[in-house]
């Protein structure tokens, strides 16, 4: 069952690969991986775990989907502020002044945005924001498409260098690995540089204009919101956003709590700004109206790909793996490349958990080289393929991105990036 489990998982894995090719969505792939792992876990439980107590399995899953349901109650929380300002045109208050129709300029402008407001916010979601921005700025597919996917390179970059800007990086900061000061100095030049590569090869290959979408996409809402709506969602909405981190270190809850009184406070405001108008009016400006339109199948395939690498962390799969690295190369800065690409395929926050777990701080110190390295490779290696962070995964719900596009048009950049970042770290650090 140990062996088989691994098969499933990458069988799993290539039906999720292969979604357009199978005409199969991924989200039924992912959840079907899920459920078929932990049920070998169950029926191999005794072989796996010869020493089993009563009850392990249980509570390893409610462990876990404890875990899961914070991230999902983190996902639909953001993706409904968000929806909210989408409903009131409120993105139009930032889309209105970027003028440019220039690819490269537009690019630039969009990655630096998102690499700074992932460092305040998170990168997830930041990532649901920039997606819902660039439905609103970008016409044509291919363009939103590859535009999407340097915003998933800039997300994660910019979470890296950031304490509160990926769950990894809290992970270590929490944990005491890293210190909040010492991660911004000497991972942000690294975290910049993987973005930055990208981009300057970009501003030579991808020259052009991009095409605007017609504005009268949302004209059927311009009658029913005034300018004065308009701005106080958004702004509502960006500062709720904003808030969550502040709630969270006030406060010591998980985000996602933060993340639903956020939601909270913009939903009774919703409510009492439109409470005078008709039900059909309200109903389509109002959360019970905008729920409707968030991507489900998106929610259920992070369900699923997470259950899937949870039932690989009970059954000992990615702590053996650690091990294996370590005992094979030795090397902290080949361990951590390593770590960072595995954490393309597998979620990066129990990698970093079994980093964790095998490192006493007695053998690597508080912000020591490993922990450092350990931040930036897990927080962007993610990038080199789509499902490989929290934001791959909410941009290609939410724009519907291939994977196998994404592997051919921005795996390459991702990585050349990332392994200039690593490069950097080496040369600033020794």
């Amino acid at each position: 069952m140990y062996i088989l489990m691994i098969v499933v998982f990458v069988l799993g894995y290539s039906f999720i690969a292969l979604e357009h090719p199978l005409k199969i969505d991924k989200a039924a792939s992912a959840i079907l991986t899920g459920v078929i792992c932990w049920t070998l876990l169950v029926f191999g439980q005794e072989t796996i775990f010869p020493n089993i107590e009563e009850g392990f399995i249980d509570e390893a899953v409610l462990h876990h989907v404890g875990e899961i349901a914070e991230i999902l109650f983190f996902l639909l929380g953001a993706m409904t502020i968000v929806e909210l300002v989408d409903a009131h045109d409120g993105f139009n208050v930032v889309t209105d002044k970027i003028r440019t129709t220039d690819r490269v300029k537009l690019l630039w402008i969009i990655c630096i945005v998102t690499f700074f407001f992932s460092a305040v916010l998170d990168n997830l979601t930041t990532a649901i924001v920039m997606a819902a921005l660039l439905k609103k700025l970008i016409a044509d597919k291919e363009d939103l498409w590859f535009f999407a996917g340097m915003v998933v390179i800039a997300a994660n970059a910019g979470g890296a260098w950031s304490p509160i800007g990926d769950v990894t990086t809290i992970m270590l900061w929490i944990g005491g690995q890293v210190t909040a000061a010492n991660i911004v100095i000497k991972v942000f030049l690294p975290s910049l540089v993987c973005l930055l590569i990208p981009l300057v090869i970009i501003t030579f290959t991808k020259k052009g204009t991009i095409k605007r979408p017609d504005s009268k996409e949302s004209d059927e809402n311009h009658n029913e919101i005034t300018s004065f709506e308009q701005n106080l969602i958004f702004w509502m909405g960006v500062l709720g956003l904003l808030f969550v981190p502040v709630f969270k270190t006030v406060t010591h809850l998980p985000p996602f709590m933060g993340m639903l009184f956020s939601l909270g406070v913009l939903w009774v405001t919703v409510e009492i700004v439109h409470r005078k108008k008709e039900h059909k009016e309200k109903d389509d400006l109002s959360v019970s109206g905008v729920i409707r339109r968030i991507d489900m199948p998106s929610v259920l395939f992070f369900l699923g790909i997470l259950l899937a690498v949870a039932s690989l962390q009970t059954a000992g799969h990615l702590g053996q793996l650690a091990t294996a690295m370590d005992e094979t190369f030795g090397n902290i800065y080949i361990i951590n490349i390593l770590v960072g690409f595995l954490s393309s395929i597998v979620d990066n926050v129990p990698l970093v958990a079994g980093a964790i777990g095998m490192y006493p701080l007695t053998t690597y110190p508080r912000d020591h080289v490993f922990w450092e390295l350990l931040a930036y490779c897990a927080g962007t290696g993610g990038s080199t393929l789509i499902i490989g962070s929290a934001a791959g995964v909410a941009i290609m719900g939410i724009l519907k991105i291939d994977f196998i596009w994404y592997f051919k048009k921005i795996t390459w950049l991702a990585a050349i990036g990332y392994l200039s970042g690593v490069l950097v770290y080496y040369l600033l650090v020794g």
